[in-house]
């Protein structure tokens, strides 16, 4: 459940001159980079600007966000450029039905999560994950731009035979379109430094000029070409019922993959400046956004971290800064809509690249290797993406995230409890030794919630050690990991009781949760009866003849420490 809006600062409630200079600043930003990330995507570069006019306006309007910029972001674009040429045989009128569906079911997605207050899920894919297929994802933009820096076109589309193409191609380089995209690149990091500076809209006009006195087309550079904008004929894409379900799964990989890098971004700038955000409202401005997007034949959109932060340098108060970088960005469009045909495409490449040049660095992993954890999570990722594709390899990678997450689950660990000193703590013997058992007690702590995945193979571990245990007159099993029982779990707790009063033992279940203990007053059970599960703490559980009566609530719930 999304916490409470806070009130609003008096700056972030009333839009003034910060947002009006913000939205100016990021415009020259967006515009490139929209036009850009149609390239990725392998659209018409109208796509990329339809998407940044339904971003900016559904988010500006709905969002939770002051600083969130949402348009088209170079993830999604490689993302649906993979997803849309897995699908074979189909020509390029179909393939870009087939993107405006894909967006249209993330969209639809993102609206139904809303509905169902599903914001609260928002950590599907792990921050491992995330950072590898960024690093991944990073390296593989890059060297798909190389074609269009250096004019040649390998027959290999993947990324290791892509770059061999490229290397064995040297000789047939175009050096004047590397040497356009060299210096761009230099610009763009030169004038990084002023965030309020038009970057990417400079380079731009640069290389406007340059093509408008031909001498672009003398070094052999190729332009962007027309581009055309139609916004009076919404529709949904002209697709068979076939079609419609094959692209069920690969709209939901791109709906997972914009809402990861969407809260990301929304909940660092969040934090950072102490406000309040609904995961359930922008969960529904995302998916409006999206559904707008797919009915121009837009790409996909969602909160990228570069464009927000790009806001947020910018001096931007409120939503409304986005606003006016679509109106802003409207008036260019329709006014100099001629002139962006001109645009060298190294140029873009370039913007490209330095867009994605922050997440290229190798050290967002290395925390994982100092904490050992997830090493080998974050690693695949970035080897999927490169080995499988984009889209494979984002799903190969949150595949091996999950397993991961249910070997850890299925660990049989199981901790075997003492008393410290002359306390009511009770503690874990093998990192205790000084740590006291009572006599004929045994007290096991299962140190993963059981579920069908353990159940069985717990229980089994905690008989093993009842049948090494000698004039055993009590054992206590502390549920205090476990939140909730599933089926499997509740058949294997009650065979397991069943064990424990045929070795003549008797059964205390001690730290049991509020849920679970609701549920087993419904298990029809011999063995499991209210005084079973009555004892609050490990403690009431050891003491002879301590059961409490379950209608007893004057005892506190009390709470032990697990070193």
């Amino acid at each position: 459940m999304s916490p409470p809006a806070r009130q609003a600062s008096p700056a972030a409630r009333r839009p003034g001159i910060a947002d009006l200079v913000a939205g100016v600043s990021i415009a020259g930003l967006l515009l490139p980079e929209a036009v850009a990330y149609s390239g990725i995507a392998g659209l018409p570069p109208q796509a990329g600007v339809i998407a940044l006019f339904a971003g900016l306006l559904v988010y500006g309007l709905f969002g939770s966000s002051r600083f969130a910029i949402v348009s088209a972001t170079s993830s999604s674009a490689a993302v649906l450029f993979a997803a849309t040429t897995s699908i074979p045989g189909v020509d390029a009128a179909t393939r870009l039905a087939l993107g405006a569906g894909i967006v249209l079911l993330a969209g639809i997605f993102f609206v139904v999560a809303g509905i169902a207050k599903l914001g609260a899920v928002s950590s599907l894919i792990a921050k491992p994950v995330l950072r590898g297929f960024a690093l991944g994802l990073a390296l593989t933009i890059v060297v798909k731009q190389l074609p269009k820096v250096l004019a040649v076109q390998p027959a290999h589309s993947d990324f290791f035979r892509l770059a061999a193409g490229l290397a064995a191609d040297w000789r047939h380089w175009n050096l004047a379109g590397a040497a356009m995209a060299l210096a761009a690149l230099v610009l763009l990091r030169g004038l990084a430094r002023w965030r309020a500076v038009p970057a990417a809209l400079l380079v731009i006009v640069a290389g406007i000029v340059l093509d408008v006195n031909g001498l672009c087309q003398a070094w052999g550079i190729a332009a962007v070409g027309p581009i055309s904008l139609d916004f009076s004929h919404p529709r949904v894409p002209q697709l068979d019922r076939a079609q419609w379900l094959s692209l069920g799964e690969l709209a939901f990989a791109m709906a997972l993959i914009l809402y990861a890098e969407s809260y990301g971004s929304i909940r660092t700038f969040a934090m950072r400046h102490g406000d309040s955000v609904s995961t359930n409202r922008d969960l529904l401005a995302l998916g409006g956004a999206n559904l707008l997007s797919a009915l121009f034949h837009g790409m996909p959109v969602g909160a990228g971290y570069s464009a927000t932060s790009a806001n947020e340098a910018a001096g931007a108060q409120s939503r409304a800064a986005g606003i006016v970088a679509g109106l802003v960005v409207l008036v260019a469009v329709l006014t100099l809509l001629p002139w962006i045909a001109h645009t060298p495409e190294p140029l873009l490449a370039a913007i490209v690249i330095h867009a994605v040049g922050h997440t290229l660095n190798p050290a967002a992993l290395r925390p994982y290797f100092q904490w050992r954890r997830d090493r080998l999570v974050a690693l695949v990722a970035v080897a999927a993406v490169l080995l499988l594709g984009v889209l494979d390899g984002l799903l190969a990678a949150i595949g091996v995230s999950l397993l991961l997450l249910l070997r850890g689950f299925s660990r049989t660990t199981v901790s075997w409890l003492g008393r410290l000193g002359q306390s009511h703590d009770y503690v874990d013997t093998a990192r205790h030794p000084e740590a006291v058992v009572p006599p004929g007690v045994l007290i096991a702590r299962p140190e993963v919630p059981l579920f069908f995945g353990n159940a069985d193979a717990v229980f089994a571990a905690i008989r093993a050690r009842i049948d090494a245990t000698p004039a055993l007159q009590r054992m206590v099993l502390s549920l205090e990991e476990s939140p909730d029982l599933d089926a499997t779990a509740i058949e294997a707790l009650c065979d397991f009781a069943a064990y424990v009063r045929v070795r003549e033992v008797r059964l205390s279940l001690a730290r049991v949760k509020d849920d679970v203990r609701d549920l087993l007053a419904k298990v029809n059970s011999p063995d499991l009866h209210a005084p079973v599960y009555a004892p609050w703490s490990v403690d009431d559980a050891v003491q002879p003849g301590a059961d409490i009566p379950l209608t007893d609530t004057s005892r506190p719930l009390t709470s032990e420490p697990r070193p």
